[in-house]
C-alpha cells in the first residue's frame, strides 16, 4: 500500500533521532550525557499536580468545549492583560493539545497549496514540516550569526512574494535562545503590514528570559500589529508541563473560529484534567517558576563559559530559552571530520555526549545543547567535549 504523498516528504526529527540513539546507549549501561532534551528537568510544581488531582476527584474528566474550558481561556486572557497589556476575548483564544498542535492547526486553516511562509533559519524542526503538511511552501531566509540569528526588515522585504501568506517569529528562539528587540520587531512588523503578511509569533519561551532583558510580543507594539498577529504559547516550558500537552493560540476571531472548528473534528478537545492543571498554573503562585528560571540562568552562565573555552567553538550568547547553539565547524574540521554531523556522531560514540546537529535546524555548522540538566552533568559534558576536541585536533 502506498502512503499519502503528504507524509512521504517529511524529514524525521533530528532531536528525536539523537535522543533515541543516546537512550539505546544508556540501555546498554553506558554513562551517556544527553543534551538534546527540549524540556525542563524539573517536575511540574506541586500546586499544579494538586489541582489536577482535585479535578479528577471532582469528576472533571469529561469532554470540554473544543476550543478549551471557558475559565482557562479567561485565565489566558488575564495573563495577556497582566503580562503584555493585550486585550483578548475568549472567542479570540483557542486552547490546544500543546503549542505544536496550535501551530499545526493554524497552518491547516491558513494555507492553500503553494502559499508561502517565511521561515527564519535556524528554525525549530517542525515549522517546515507542518507547513508542507498544509500544502504550503516554506521559504527559508538565513538569519546570520553576525546578526545574532535574527532577520532584518530588509531580508523580510526581499523574501516576500505575491504568494507570501505569513512569517514565523520565534522569540526567544529554539534553537538559538536569542530574542528580538522591540525596535527589530517593529521594523519587521511594518513590512508585514505593508504587504498584508500574517505574523505568527511563537512565544513558548517568553517566561525563560535572563538578565535585565524583557520579553516583547510583536502584537503589543500597535493595534494594527495585534490584528495581524497570531500568538502561539503554552505552559509546557514556563511551568515544566511538557507532558500535559496544553498550548494555545490568540489572534483574529475569524482565524481562531476556523481553528476551533478543525479541532472539533480532530482532537475533540484538549485533555480535561490537563486543562484544569493549566488553569492552576495561570492562577497560582509563580514562586517555583522563578526558582526554575534562576537555576536555568546559573546553568547558562557557566555552560556558556565552558563551551567557548573549547578550541574551534564559538557561540552567540543566548538571552532566553534553555539552549546554546554554538558554531562547531572549525572544531569539526580541525578534528578531521568532513561535517559537524559526523563530528556529533563520533562525539556520542567516543565520549557518550549527545548533542543535536544543527543541520536539523537548517544550520549545518552548529549544534544545539540543552542546559535542561544538572550543573554537574553540564560540567562533565563540557569536559568530555573538550577532551574529544583535543584528542582529535591535528
Amino acid at each position: 500500500m502506498e502512503l499519502a504523498k503528504r507524509v512521504q516528504s517529511l524529514t524525521p526529527s533530528s532531536t528525536l533521532a539523537i535522543t533515541a540513539k543516546a537512550k539505546a546507549l544508556k540501555n546498554e549501561g553506558l554513562d551517556v550525557i544527553g543534551l538534546g532534551a527540549g524540556e525542563p528537568d524539573f517536575n511540574t510544581p506541586k500546586f499544579i499536580l494538586d489541582a489536577a488531582y482535585k479535578a479528577m476527584e471532582e469528576g472533571k474528566t469529561k469532554y470540554t468545549p473544543s476550543g478549551g474550558l471557558p475559565e482557562l481561556k479567561q485565565a489566558i486572557a488575564n495573563k495577556f492583560e497582566r503580562d503584555q497589556g493585550l486585550t483578548y476575548h475568549q472567542d479570540e483564544i483557542i486552547v490546544t493539545t500543546g503549542a505544536k498542535h496550535a501551530l499545526f492547526t493554524l497552518f491547516q486553516v491558513l494555507l492553500n497549496p503553494g502559499d508561502e511562509v517565511i521561515v527564519p533559519v535556524p528554525y525549530w524542526v517542525s515549522y517546515p514540516e507542518q507547513i508542507k503538511l498544509a500544502e504550503g511552501t516554506p521559504v527559508f531566509v538565513e538569519a546570520t550569526e553576525e546578526n545574532e540569528f535574527k532577520l532584518t526588515k530588509e531580508q523580510v522585504e526581499q523574501a516576500i512574494t505575491s504568494r507570501t501568506k505569513a512569517i514565523i517569529i520565534n522569540s526567544p528562539s529554539n534553537p538559538t535562545g536569542v530574542m528580538y528587540t522591540k525596535e527589530e520587531l517593529k521594523a519587521i512588523g511594518e513590512v508585514c503590514l505593508q504587504h498584508h503578511v500574517l505574523m505568527i509569533s511563537d512565544e513558548i519561551y517568553e517566561k525563560l528570559i535572563y538578565g535585565d532583558e524583557e520579553h516583547t510580543s510583536i502584537a503589543q507594539l500597535s493595534n494594527d500589529l495585534k490584528e495581524n498577529t497570531v500568538i502561539i504559547n503554552g505552559v509546557s516550558k514556563s511551568h515544566s508541563m511538557t507532558g500535559w500537552r496544553i498550548g494555545y493560540a490568540a489572534g483574529p476571531e475569524k482565524i481562531i473560529k476556523a481553528m476551533t472548528n478543525l479541532a472539533s473534528h480532530s482532537t475533540s478537545n484538549p485533555t480535561s484534567i490537563a486543562q484544569y492543571a493549566a488553569l492552576a498554573a495561570y492562577t497560582g503562585s509563580d514562586e517555583e517558576i522563578e526558582q526554575m528560571k534562576e537555576a536555568f540562568q546559573e546553568r547558562l552562565e557557566k555552560l556558556y563559559e565552558w563551551i567557548i573555552d573549547i578550541p574551534g567553538i564559538s557561540c552567540v550568547k543566548p538571552k532566553g530559552a534553555f539552549y546554546l547553539f554554538p558554531n562547531a565547524k572549525e572544531a569539526a574540521i580541525g578534528c578531521g571530520f568532513e561535517s559537524v554531523d559526523d563530528w556529533v556522531k563520533a562525539l556520542l560514540e567516543e565520549e557518550l555526549v549527545a548533542l543535536v546537529p544543527g543541520s536539523g535546524f537548517g544550520s549545518a555548522d552548529n549544534v544545539r545543547l540543552s542546559y535542561a540538566t544538572s550543573l554537574d552533568q553540564l560540567e562533565e559534558a563540557a569536559k568530555r567535549i573538550k577532551r574529544f576536541v583535543n584528542k582529535h585536533s591535528r
